[in-house]
């Protein structure tokens, strides 16, 4: 009997490892259709990285700029109101120097405005409307804002020499000086708090005279001067009006003062307005110039009554919104505006 040799038996195919571990489940009574995949290695750089960081640094741009107070740049157009009073653009070029200045101070007010959020965060946290501040609400760290502060200090000072106009860093330097120690301390002595928020808007007006080189009447000034008084005014009286008994809690020298005397030094300052410019018409300039600006007053006159009254009844909007919001305010003051342009 003849033996045939069994044919020699090949090695088992190994199966993949995928293929292993679904036979163990299945072995072991998982379905494989609950197997999960296994995870291959972790690239070092997912491809969703990039646009993460870059919504980041939106997100931190977005928070330097809430903090600047965008809202607040206009008010730096005061730096044309000297060249305005006196119908000249002062040097050559002097519109592109009063842009500079007007450039120069929104970037040393935006310094200011990080610092004073830094300096008031723990009671920006308990206002009802602060706490959405970005350094208030964590957004943006308080080293990162006290280092944009530096760098808008350094563009803002350098300005002036950029110009040939040194004055107006001058003032700059003033303008920073005065409002670091508003922030730091002198708010919290009252009547002097006031003086310190209304001399931000004068050397606004002086800046702008500075890099113009068109220097400023002392009727102007005094124009200027109590306007910025009775704006400060009107916003401690906003204050006292919507926060009531917890102003004081928020604003500390809020304790010192009285509402209705707030009210009484808002319209006397007011008055003092419509005195100084109807002097400062009648002594700048003559004949029909002198006439239109002397009708100027009129329009000028309804839109400071009308400030008051908006001021009284709309004490939790900012000011700024009164200014610009109210038809019968715009209206009043566009009329001023053509009239004080035709008497230029």
């Amino acid at each position: 009997m003849t033996t045939h040799p069994s044919p020699r038996s090949s090695p088992p195919t190994p199966l993949p490892p995928s293929a292993t571990t679904a036979a163990a489940r299945e072995a072991a009574g998982t379905p494989a259709a609950q197997t999960a995949p296994i995870p291959g290695p972790v690239p070092l750089r997912e491809p969703g990285a990039a646009p993460v960081r870059r919504s980041a640094g939106l997100r931190w741009l977005a928070a330097v700029i809430q903090t600047s107070r965008p809202r607040q740049w206009p008010k730096n157009l005061l730096v044309l109101a000297a060249p305005l009073a006196g119908a000249s653009m002062g040097r050559h070029n002097g519109g592109l120097y009063a842009l500079v200045a007007f450039v120069a101070f929104v970037a040393a007010s935006s310094a200011v405005y990080f610092v004073n959020d830094v300096v008031d965060a723990e009671r920006d946290r308990r206002h009802p409307v602060k706490r959405s501040r970005p350094i208030a609400a964590g957004l943006l760290p308080p080293w990162q804002a006290l280092a944009v502060a530096i760098v808008a200090v350094g563009l803002a000072l350098a300005s002036g020499f950029l110009i040939s106009a040194p004055w107006l860093s001058v003032t700059i330097a003033v303008y920073l000086a005065v409002s670091f120690l508003y922030s730091l301390f002198l708010k919290h002595v009252p009547v002097l708090e006031l003086a310190c928020v209304a001399s931000g808007f004068v050397l606004r007006a002086v800046g702008g005279a500075a890099a113009t080189h068109v220097p400023p009447s002392g009727w102007f000034l005094a124009v200027i001067s109590l306007g910025a008084l009775m704006v400060a005014v009107a916003k401690r009286r906003g204050e006292l009006s919507s926060l009531g008994a917890q102003a004081a809690r928020h604003r500390p020298v809020m304790r010192w003062y009285s509402y209705r005397v707030l009210c009484v030094l808002g319209r006397a300052i007011a008055a003092g307005i419509i005195v100084c410019y109807a002097l400062w018409a009648v002594s700048s300039f003559g004949g029909s110039r002198e006439a239109w600006h002397l009708v100027s007053v009129v329009p000028l006159a309804v839109a400071l009554a009308r400030f008051d009254w908006l001021s009284l009844r709309g004490a939790a909007r900012p000011v700024e919104d009164l200014i610009i919001t109210d038809r019968v305010m715009v209206s009043a003051e566009l009329a001023w505006l053509a009239t004080f342009a035709l008497g230029m």
